[in-house]
């Protein structure tokens, strides 16, 4: 079963621009198949396979993100730049939906709101890595930290802003690199920055219409 909800879940990414990170979604992922289903997967089949209520949108998001790497992987690019303006590109289909799927990762998953800031934190710094790795980035010791966080805060500047101004997202993303270019950062300045971006996500989701 584990090989078929990869399987399911690799088809139900490219979907997700028309039906949104729902469980929707994922049951209309078997039409798709080499040999497609003639109806879509019912609700409680969905539940088997990708986890009950939201867990399954979870998982469906958590899928959809990791394909963003994979798509950085994929662009050739000659250095950090052009990895994080590969995956700013690649939210352009789905921006509709992602408010709501911001929203939905930083929720608690029992109880209620406050809201957690972390998984956009990992998703920014996440996307960071794989941008110095595409950019083969030789960094070591502290400013291998330091160089990954300044980055992912940058990164995640750009992808809430690109939720209001798409047109204007890759070249404010380049503001930000060339502007970091200049300025020898620290740990210290850089956390307080990742510390902004948190909370931005969060107010993003609180300001979704989800809770």
């Amino acid at each position: 079963m584990t090989q078929l909800r990869t399987q399911l879940l690799k088809l139900a990414v490219p979907l997700v621009r028309q039906h949104g990170f729902t469980r929707t979604t994922l049951a209309r992922s078997v039409l798709a198949l080499p040999e497609p289903h003639a109806a879509p997967l019912p609700d409680s089949a969905v539940t088997t396979l990708f986890g009950e209520d939201d867990t399954a949108r979870r998982t469906l998001i958590s899928a959809w993100l990791e394909q963003g790497r994979t798509h950085m992987r994929s662009v050739p690019v000659e250095d950090v730049k052009g990895a994080l303006l590969a995956r700013l590109e690649y939210n352009v289909p789905v921006l509709v939906h992602l408010p709501e799927a911001f929203a939905l990762v930083a929720s608690p998953r029992v109880g209620v709101p406050p809201l957690d800031p972390r998984p956009a934190v990992q998703h920014a710094v996440s996307v960071a890595d794989e941008a110095c790795r595409a950019a083969k980035d030789v960094s070591i010791g502290p400013s291998w930290y330091t160089k990954r966080i300044t980055l992912a805060a940058i990164y995640a500047s750009a992808e809430l802003h690109q939720l209001t101004s798409p047109q204007t997202a890759p070249a404010f993303l380049e503001t930000l690199l060339d502007s970091a270019s200049h300025v020898q950062s620290t740990l210290t300045e850089a956390e307080i920055f990742t510390q902004y971006v948190a909370k931005s996500w969060v107010a993003i989701a609180k300001n979704s219409g989800v809770f």
